[in-house]
């Protein structure tokens, strides 16, 4: 399947994921830490009736031996990882860091919003299998 295909399998969902996500930063505006709007959006997601779990733990495997672990900010329907950011920019590395999350949820599709911008920035992340 082609990444334009794969970038539509979602569409929908997440289309709603970033109307609310967009309903939050309208109400709360940039310049909070990334916890407040987190847990905000949370709240809007619930609201919408989307299912949402938020610091989810996810174990890092070296050589099939785990060796740590790392919380992703949230996962929505068990199909789409939403990383949250309150940056001036969003760099190659969160690009990087939200594609090793997918890798290791066997996932295809993730978000990244960033709530610092006075306009919400929202970049796909669309990860190969």
């Amino acid at each position: 399947m082609s990444i334009a295909l794969k970038a539509l399998a979602y569409e929908s969902l997440t289309e709603k994921v970033i109307a609310a996500a967009i309903e939050v930063h309208k109400s709360l505006g940039p310049g909070f830490l990334e916890s407040i709007y987190e847990n905000s959006l949370v709240i809007e997601l619930q609201k919408r009736e989307i299912e949402v779990k938020n610091q989810v733990e996810i174990p890092v495997l070296y050589n099939n031996i785990e060796v740590g672990k790392h919380r992703i900010d949230l996962l929505i329907e068990d199909k789409i990882i939403v990383e949250l950011k309150a940056v001036k920019n969003i760099e190659d590395v969160h690009f990087a860091i939200v594609k090793s999350y997918l890798r290791a949820f066997g996932l295809e599709h993730g978000l990244i919003l960033n709530f610092a911008k006075t306009t919400l920035e929202i970049k796909r992340v669309i990860a190969k299998k």
